[in-house]
């Protein structure tokens, strides 16, 4: 796994990488063990253990962007669909139905996401009920939105859902 510049330094200094071990440690995994890996899995159960310490977070991963608060709220958004899913509520984590494997990643979104006059905006699947969470880091969330859609060809973005009629095959 490769660290970015701006990521978390692996040291647990709190620090941006290229400000503490960038150049001074080579953070390989040992000689015999396995290289980590990163699934969507992990990166959930750790976004759900930050708030529940109520730290407050934001990480982009592929076309996925997992923040937390420090109300204790966290999310994990899809840019391509607009998608959301909360993952911790006032400190206490969701259980998040997700089936992954290396080929697919399957997710019961719950909501969709929007950036509206400077506010994070949620429209319920379930019900169509929209929230404005006025606490939230919408500048950073547009931002970070923006970056993955800079990243990605929108070829690429549009490709990344299946209908249920691509699904489907082997239907009469």
């Amino acid at each position: 796994m490769k660290i970015g510049r701006n990521d978390p330094c692996p040291c647990g200094s709190g620090q941006k990488y290229k400000k503490c071990c960038q150049g001074k440690v080579d953070f390989k995994p040992a000689e015999g063990a396995a290289p980590q890996q990163v699934t969507l899995k992990v990166e959930i159960s750790r976004l759900q253990e930050l708030g529940v310490k109520k730290e407050k977070s934001m990480k982009a991963l592929g076309v996925f962007i997992l923040f937390s608060t420090e109300e204790g709220d966290a999310w994990l958004l899809e840019v391509s669909d607009m998608d959301a899913v909360k993952v911790c509520d006032k400190g206490n984590a969701i259980n998040v139905e997700l089936e992954e494997n290396p080929e697919t990643i399957e997710i019961n979104w719950t909501h969709r996401f929007a950036i509206r006059k400077k506010q994070f905006v949620t429209i319920a699947y379930a019900d169509k009920q929209e929230n404005v969470w006025e606490s939230y880091p919408a500048h950073s969330i547009f931002a970070a939105v923006q970056r993955i859609r800079k990243k990605f060809p929108q070829e690429l973005l549009n490709s990344i859902h299946l209908n249920e009629d691509e699904v489907s095959v082997g239907k009469e």
